[in-house]
């Protein structure tokens, strides 16, 4: 999946930002945090915070697209990065997957 470079997401190929992902080896893919039902908003919110390093505001918007749209990407990057926050959001009975 490609996007369009804007000012608005320009600093994401910023190496000194955070969410920088390095796309040299075309390996970038997204950790997909899915709908589903069951636990309070409050609670995915405080997932996000603890599993994925998202600022709170960060994830009420993604818990919000999850809950509206049935699906959000919340993270990208790796594999092996993305992996390890899969499995922490999947024991805390969450569905994420990795695309």
């Amino acid at each position: 999946m490609e996007f369009a470079m804007t000012e608005k997401n320009k600093h994401l190929n910023d190496p000194l930002n955070k969410d920088f992902v390095s796309t040299e080896d075309g390996n970038v893919q997204f950790l997909i945090l899915h709908n589903d039902e069951i636990h309070t908003f409050d609670y995915v919110i405080e997932s996000l915070i603890d599993v994925c390093q998202h600022e709170p505001e960060q994830a009420e918007q993604c818990a919000l697209i999850a809950h509206y749209k049935g699906q959000c990407d919340v993270r990208k990057g790796t594999r092996d990065t993305l992996s390890p926050m899969r499995e922490g959001l999947t024991e805390r009975g969450l569905t994420a997957t990795i695309d």
